[in-house]
């Protein structure tokens, strides 16, 4: 599993003309799934989101996670995160999941990580989306589960 984590002032998720999901402060996080995610892999990404200490503390460092400052995630499938570029100029997919098993480990892990005590916004799995966010910082990492 393929995470690129925003921290965000705030952003949203609009299909069709209609805002499907939103947040003000926390994390945007673009989810891709790989054919051999599991149900475990999930759990750690949940835990890896939600720990991160990426939100400045009273001294200005960066030591506090999205539960301590109050914030929610917005999560938001995204296979293309899993294209590789290394061939030719058209990006190649096998990397990542098929829908059936990417749809069910991004369920999961958007129920996981409310589990975790984070409120969760999200995309439309398979939806044309458009993603808006104010960024903070900027702040962007990418996180890797296996």
């Amino acid at each position: 599993m393929r995470a690129v984590v925003t921290r965000v002032a705030s952003a949203s998720v609009t299909v069709d003309g209609a805002v499907v999901g939103a947040i003000g402060r926390g994390l945007l996080v673009l989810v891709g799934v790989a054919p051999e995610d599991s149900a475990e892999t999930v759990v750690r990404m949940a835990k890896k989101l939600v720990s991160l200490r990426i939100f400045a503390d009273s001294a200005g460092k960066m030591n506090l996670d999205v539960r301590a400052v109050g914030g929610s995630c917005l999560l938001v499938s995204q296979f293309t995160l899993f294209g590789d570029t290394s061939r030719g100029n058209r990006p190649s997919f096998v990397g990542a999941a098929g829908p059936e098993v990417a749809s069910e480990r991004y369920d999961a892990l958007c129920a996981q990580v409310a589990a975790l005590g984070v409120p969760v916004g999200r995309g439309v799995f398979r939806a044309d989306m458009a993603v808006a966010s104010v960024n903070d910082g900027p702040v962007t990492l990418i996180v890797e589960q296996a």
